[in-house]
């Protein structure tokens, strides 16, 4: 006896541009829908008879609706908006990842700028003065990667990857993790330590990239006491959840060169609709030492190519009632 086909329904607009080479990769007879992820009414009249939800969010009132749903999954490594509550029982929610090439090409590309000061440069230049020792000795000589050590707050997948970058450039490495079980010596890295040791992470690193999840434990993690201990030469990274660096103490920190510079790709306010909105209550946009971007560093088509095999991928398993990957949860 054959097994029905799966009706998929998509609703993540990042998935879209691959809407071809995805559906090309899902089981033959597979049915898809693709409603608009903006129309919560749309999307809710396609999950009714869905046996696989691709989204980032599935609120109560859509699971509600998904009585045949077997499984949940993410264009991305979060599963947090996921109602893992009002799921039917045994539907599987799994996540992907393939964002930490394109994070780390942001991290050590955003750390290069704004340490070597091409950022002040730049801006030199459109009004025709050449800001380097070069042609004025009072311009500073700046430091490359090489006499640099980068401090990881977090050693998951991105920071693991953002390490193998910077290494490349000849900088020295330490990390800080919840519960401190990288192996230095297996990574490459000059020591590793738990949370308890950021101070002394923070005292010896020229660069601090940024990439632990928010949990209570870590919003605020980084404050006004951990930042002035950075140095006024330092720059961080940020790429984690914008809480876990508090808002007040960086935005205060950067006006009074405590710290050096910042790149910023994570925020604490997003627009609710739409693609505009202030990042922050603080006006970060006056500062001249910041890197703005918009939560961006993982945006790539590669980032995107491997998300959408991942996910298809896994939909072939479900078809072949196969084991899934990167499971993150079961309803019960």
């Amino acid at each position: 006896m054959t097994a029905e086909p799966l009706t998929v329904v998509v609703a993540d607009a990042n998935l879209r541009p691959l809407r071809d080479e995805f559906e090309a990769a899902l089981p033959a007879g597979t049915v898809t829908h693709w409603p608009d992820p903006r129309d919560a009414e749309a999307v809710e009249a396609a999950v009714g008879h869905a046996d696989v939800l691709v989204a980032g969010q599935c609120t109560a009132r859509t699971a509600s609706l998904a009585t045949r749903l077997r499984l949940v999954h993410t264009a991305g490594a979060g599963t947090d908006k996921i109602d893992l509550t009002a799921l039917p029982p045994g539907t599987q929610v799994a996540n992907t990842f393939h964002h930490e090439d394109s994070i780390a090409e942001y991290a050590v590309s955003s750390a290069i700028l704004l340490r070597r000061g091409f950022l002040r440069q730049h801006r030199a230049l459109r009004r025709a003065v050449w800001d380097s020792p070069a042609h004025d000795p009072r311009s500073p000589w700046m430091d490359s990667l090489s006499a640099a050590t980068v401090g990881f707050v977090g050693f998951g997948h991105i920071g693991a990857r953002c390490w193998q970058r910077f290494r490349a450039f000849g900088a020295r490495g330490v990390a800080v993790t919840r519960r401190g079980e990288v192996d230095a010596a297996a990574e490459g890295l000059v020591w590793a330590g738990p949370n308890d040791d950021l101070g002394a992470l923070l005292d010896a690193s020229d660069v601090v990239v940024v990439s632990a999840p928010l949990t209570p434990e870590t919003t605020g993690l980084i404050g006004e006491a951990e930042l002035s201990r950075m140095g006024p030469s330092s720059v961080l990274v940020h790429v984690g959840r914008g809480p876990v660096v508090d808002e007040d103490a960086l935005y205060r920190g950067l006006c009074a060169h405590t710290i050096g510079a910042a790149a910023l790709d994570v925020w604490y306010r997003y627009p609710t609709s739409g693609h505009t909105g202030a990042p922050s209550k603080h006006p970060f946009e006056t500062l001249d030492n910041v890197l703005m971007t918009p939560h961006s560093s993982g945006l790539t088509r590669q980032t995107f190519i491997g998300r959408a095999a991942d996910i298809a991928a896994n939909i072939g398993r479900l078809a072949a009632g196969e084991p899934l990957h990167n499971v993150v949860a079961v309803a019960r």
